[in-house]
């Protein structure tokens, strides 16, 4: 599968900085994968975190990730916490 923009959304928002939510059937391999959240770009910001409900083997696999960059259209994300860290 890929990004899905109707299972991305705002859960907070202060001063600059949005906490989204995102839940896929992806896991979260692909989730963290370069340009996954491309298509997103145009709404999420540098340092924003995005709560993720991925997939694993038909269970969840969370995580938080931060938006690292933002440049010609390519979003990077990078893991701030995983289930299996805390």
């Amino acid at each position: 599968m890929s990004y899905n923009a109707k299972n991305f959304s705002v859960m907070a928002y202060a001063n600059g900085f949005t906490l989204w939510n995102y839940r896929s059937e992806d896991n979260l391999e692909t989730i963290k994968g370069s340009g996954y959240f491309n298509d997103a770009g145009a709404f999420a910001r540098v340092g924003d975190m995005i709560l993720v409900n991925g997939a694993i083997n038909a269970t969840v696999e969370p995580a938080i990730l931060t938006v690292m960059s933002i440049e010609d259209d390519a979003v990077t994300v990078a893991p701030l916490a995983t289930a299996a860290a805390a």
